[in-house]
């Protein structure tokens, strides 16, 4: 109820107001997981997110099954990829996996992991994937938002701390702008 009739901006205009589940500790620059980067999704530290229930998460697969949906060939050691680079969110953007080149989020995708945060080891015909946070960590953590709640923090300290030099304007004057500029 008291933000009925209200709205996100930036820069006069209605925002993305992304979000996602957990953060890894971190929320993750717009541009490292879509194909823009958005000034007001940028990333944030997100402490309120470490000891929460979907923080944490690891599944094992067949080595032949990675291979397969990553159309990579596994080194024999306990490496299975070296980190290329890695986000401002403190995410995986690249990884090496025996020569071929591999994003962050394709990975994840490809994969189905909870996250771009992720380590990869191989135990003999099995690869062991832990990951940290969940979801794209784009924009506001929903466990984030509800650990600084607990804390006292208002709806607007919430979202001015995940979206970046936005501002709460109120609706009728956005819908009014709007209308007028059909």
């Amino acid at each position: 109820q008291e933000t009925s009739g209200q709205i996100l901006t930036y820069d006069g205009n209605p925002i993305t107001a992304a979000f996602f589940s957990t953060s890894n500790g971190y929320t993750e620059n717009a541009e490292n997981v879509w194909a823009n980067a958005t000034p007001y999704l940028k990333s944030v530290k997100s402490p309120w997110d470490i000891d929460t229930p979907k923080f944490a998460d690891q599944i094992s697969i067949p080595v032949s099954e990675f291979e397969k949906k990553l159309d990579v060939k596994v080194p024999s050691g306990q490496t299975v990829a070296k980190i290329v680079e890695k986000t401002d969110g403190n995410r995986i953007g690249k990884v090496n996996i025996n020569g071929t080149m591999i994003k962050g989020t394709d990975v994840r995708m490809k994969l189905g992991l909870q996250s771009t945060d992720f380590t990869l080891k191989r135990n003999g015909d099995q690869i062991n994937i832990q990951t940290k946070g969940y979801g794209h960590g784009v924009g506001m953590s929903q466990y984030g938002a509800n650990g600084m709640a607990k804390e006292g923090k208002s709806y607007k300290e919430i979202v001015s701390y995940y979206y970046k030099g936005i501002e709460i304007s109120e609706s009728d004057t956005m819908v009014a702008k709007l209308t007028a500029q059909k």
